[in-house]
């Protein structure tokens, strides 16, 4: 039986890794290994200043006081005992990850790592509605069915997939690509009860680029959206012809 990892940064507790680990449980034996605390917009942060303690909840259910990047690699470490799983699927999350937020995004950072480590990886994320509530069915139904095909066919080396669902049920999967936006982000400037001066980082506002093919595109138009993604940052087609001259030999 496949072994699956499943983690998020929403936090163990929260009930789209519920979900996403239920749905999980129908392809193979699932453990769930998420952070304490809600670790949002984290990123790709690892915790190096610090010890972690790793906690269980409940049968194949633990905690690290870390990020999901920390808990990806001591779930390898410590329970899988250095052997990889044969998936591993991070969500679900309560709001999409889509175009340039993938660099913020603890979810996607989740599945980034299984990637580096060289397991097969997805990220999985869902609308965020304005009444905060969700439906994770048809989320956790997308889960089920692209986590099936990648444990069938699998994935290239150092690809994962990054999976957004609209609200409700979608109106069938698209194959896209990250999106852009030009983001302004908002602070807000506020003084403690002590007359401090603090700052709060607010949503900002988004200006997407146009792009039939985009995530962001899929998502508004009702669709799943499905990028595949990697690591490597390389800008293969973008290097200023200048750069060339730098080069040196010796």
């Amino acid at each position: 039986m496949p072994r699956i990892l499943v983690t998020n940064d929403d936090g163990v507790h929260a009930p789209g890794i519920r979900a996403l680990a239920d749905a999980m449980r129908l392809l193979g034996d699932v453990v769930v290994v998420a952070p304490h605390q809600e670790s949002s917009a984290i990123g790709h942060a690892l915790t190096l200043r610090r010890p972690l303690r790793l906690e269980t909840f409940g049968p194949q259910i633990y905690a690290v006081d870390g990020t999901p990047t920390d808990c990806v690699n001591i779930a390898v470490a410590v329970l899988f005992k250095g052997q990889l799983p044969d998936l591993v699927v991070s969500g679900i999350n309560t709001g999409w990850n889509l175009g340039d937020d993938i660099t913020y995004s603890g979810t996607v950072s989740g599945a980034l790592e299984a990637a580096l480590l060289g397991a097969p990886a997805i990220a999985v994320s869902l609308m965020r509605t304005r009444d905060r509530t969700f439906d994770f069915g048809p989320s956790a139904a997308v889960a089920q069915d692209v986590a099936a095909h990648v444990l069938k066919e699998g994935l290239p080396e150092r690809v994962f997939l990054n999976v957004n669902v609209p609200r409700g049920l979608p109106k069938g999967v698209r194959l896209t690509v990250q999106g852009k936006r030009n983001h302004v982000t908002t602070i807000a400037e506020r003084l403690d009860p002590r007359g401090q001066t603090y700052y709060w980082i607010e949503e900002g506002q988004d200006d997407w680029h146009a792009h039939d093919r985009s995530d962001h595109v899929a998502c508004r138009e009702g669709y799943v959206s499905i990028t595949p993604l990697q690591p490597d940052m390389t800008a293969h087609s973008g290097a200023p012809a200048w750069l060339g001259r730098l080069e040196t030999d010796g």
